[in-house]
């Protein structure tokens, strides 16, 4: 008789309600404790300093679960200057998409962000941290319409949609 493990119930219910991604959510989740590991590892040994990852999952438009890993990896490219991943939230909605970014440790001064229609590009370089990272966004937006601010390491940058212009209706004769 094959024994059942602590959380068969856990993984039944989720591969019920999710299906198929639940295997993409189960490969990230075992792909982070790996990576949690690797850092735990290298913290306690003091070659980076401690950062932050996780994931988070929301129900879609479409009805579908959708699964979004966040968090920092840094990267060392000179002595001393860490290059991270800021971490990045993207709120839709009707009107607008705003995008908040928490970069600690930089000023405003050391922050540039460029937008087009369909994507952010954010970078940051401070005395001892640099940032950088591309964000897609969920909808075209106006590029001009952006207004951004910073304030205790969080960067809130409001972009307005981008509508389709309204045909104008031309009548047709019959003939």
């Amino acid at each position: 008789m094959r024994r059942r493990r602590r959380w068969d119930w856990f993984d039944e219910f989720f591969e019920e309600f999710f299906g198929r991604e639940f295997e993409m959510f189960d490969e990230i989740f075992e792909r982070m404790m790996r990576d949690f590991e690797e850092i735990v590892r290298k913290a306690e040994s003091g070659e980076i300093k401690p950062i932050v990852r996780g994931f988070s999952i929301r129900i879609g438009p479409d009805g579908k679960p959708e699964i979004r890993e966040f968090g920092t990896k840094p990267v060392i490219r000179e002595a001393g200057v860490e290059e991270r991943k800021p971490l990045v939230d993207v709120i839709e909605t009707d009107d607008e998409v705003q995008v908040i970014a928490e970069m600690p440790g930089v000023s405003k001064e050391d922050i540039e962000v460029n937008a087009s229609e369909t994507k952010l590009e954010i970078k940051a370089e401070g005395e001892n941290r640099r940032y950088y990272e591309v964000v897609d966004l969920p909808a075209e937006v106006d590029p001009e319409s952006a207004k951004a601010r910073y304030n205790n390491g969080v960067l809130e940058v409001i972009l307005k949609k981008k509508y389709p212009k309204k045909e104008e209706k031309k009548r047709i004769k019959i003939d």
